[in-house]
């Protein structure tokens, strides 16, 4: 996956997904699907808050699925 930073920014520049997370309407789930990460192969999540004009990432964790939530992209016609 190389360096961690990098890895985020392309999680958010070019995401596979984007889901708006059910329990926290403010945050969305940026996803990106990696292979062979030190867990194998899996997704990674980059969760960022957005609150008006401003936008932070609260954390990043790799997974095997992408959570329910309302799809933001891409979007469905």
């Amino acid at each position: 996956m190389g360096r961690l930073a990098d890895t985020i920014a392309k999680v958010l520049a070019v995401p596979e997904r984007v889901v708006q997370s059910v329990s926290d309407s403010e945050a969305r789930l940026y996803y990106r699907y990696f292979f062979g990460t030190v867990a194998g192969d899996k997704y990674l999540c980059v969760v960022v808050k957005m609150r008006g004009d401003d936008a932070f990432v609260l954390t990043a964790y790799l997974t095997d699925t992408i959570k329910k939530g309302v799809p933001l992209w891409p979007r469905k016609p």
